[in-house]
């Protein structure tokens, strides 16, 4: 019980609020290292991921990233560090494997799952394929996109502290500094500080999915076979 108390004690001291190494820029350092990797991650899991739901060929290049996230984190750190040296490079592309997966399941996901008729009535209107991706298939696929970027996030928010590890900045740096000074109020502290973030971000996305995805699709992430709609008017309104 004392360790919490002084972990608190840590967090409220003035001096752990400025100054280089104070924690709201660490926070920012953790937080920029999270939306390098999401976005390099979204540059290259999204695109693919589309293309493969859309089309319905290459399936098994899913399930074969997705054997990524049994990759120990750490080790994949040290070995790219090895290969690389030190530097942000090894990291973000240490986190951006970790971004990957989940984006590029939840994307494809949610493409596949679209009504199928929906997408056929989109054809029999005209439309070219390209159309029907964005048009169609994208805006019912977006609560599983959303979905997959939300996990991504998480995933690679918890993970950032390994930075600290190689020398690099984030709120990686009061756990490893903590443990290696023995210092377990600052350790416990910095895991506090992690946490909080991470539950601040998540109910941000979460407010995020819920203003872009319409309520619609929020009740029923794909489109209920057995709803009483024409497929006709379907691609009409989503068009």
């Amino acid at each position: 019980m004392n360790s919490f108390g002084n972990a608190f004690s840590w967090l409220f001291e003035p001096e752990q609020w400025s100054g280089p190494s104070g924690i709201p820029t660490r926070v920012l350092e953790h937080l920029g290292y999270t939306a390098l990797a999401v976005l390099l991650g979204l540059v290259i899991a999204l695109p693919i991921g589309m293309a493969i739901g859309h089309s319905g060929k290459g399936g098994f290049l899913v399930g074969a990233v997705n054997a990524l996230r049994a990759i120990p984190e750490l080790g994949l750190l040290i070995l790219l560090v090895l290969l690389m040296g030190i530097g942000l490079l090894p990291v973000t592309l240490a986190l951006v494997i970790l971004a990957i997966p989940p984006i590029l399941a939840g994307t494809y996901s949610g493409i596949r799952n679209v009504d199928r008729s929906v997408v056929d009535a989109a054809r029999g209107m005209g439309m070219k394929e390209g159309r029907i991706l964005f048009s169609v298939e994208l805006p019912n696929a977006l609560p599983l996109i959303l979905g997959g970027i939300r996990a991504a996030t998480l995933q690679v928010l918890a993970t950032a502290t390994i930075a600290a590890y190689v020398s690099l900045g984030g709120l990686g740096r009061f756990v490893i500094d903590g443990l290696y000074l023995r210092d377990f109020a600052q350790t416990l502290g910095g895991t506090y500080v992690i946490a909080v973030v991470a539950l601040a971000l998540e109910g941000l996305l979460i407010l995020v999915q819920r203003l872009v995805v319409s309520r619609g699709l929020r009740r029923n992430p794909t489109r209920r076979r057995d709803r009483k709609v024409r497929p006709v008017e379907v691609a009409i309104e989503t068009a």
